[in-house]
């Protein structure tokens, strides 16, 4: 299949795809006689498997690394679960980052009045750069 099916058939767009080419997490795609992308099944396995690794907010690195592993028959599922244990570790660092955003965001909303007046806390914050008592 060309590349537009295989863009429709994995939910990754063909520029996607072509990146995911020349990053080297797919191998290089066969050729028609009119030069054309051509994909098989394994090249849509392995896209699929690209894409959901990427949906679970896996860097290309960890793809590569995950990647790696999947094709590697003698791997220890503990290097597997490892780099899943890394990955967690910085997602909670960035929820707990997303929710003192969110918490500061929220103090601050509470004490604007949202009325007529000039006066906004919330400016008031982002001009002083959070140094606002």
């Amino acid at each position: 299949m060309n590349i537009g099916q295989a863009a429709r058939k994995t939910g990754l767009s063909a520029k996607m795809i072509r990146y995911y080419e020349s990053i080297d997490l797919l191998p290089a795609a066969g050729r028609s006689d009119s030069g054309y992308r051509q994909y098989g099944p394994q090249d849509l396995h392995r896209l699929a498997f690209i894409k959901r690794a990427r949906d679970l907010g896996f860097s290309l690195a960890e793809v590569a690394q995950l990647l790696a592993l999947w094709q590697d028959r003698g791997r220890a599922s503990a290097d597997v679960k490892a780099l899943a244990a890394g990955h967690i570790a910085e997602l909670n660092h960035k929820i707990a980052e997303l929710s003192g955003l969110r918490d500061t965001l929220q103090e601050l909303m509470d004490h604007c009045q949202g009325d007529q007046r000039p006066d906004c806390p919330i400016l008031r914050d982002l001009e002083s750069g959070g140094r606002c008592p």
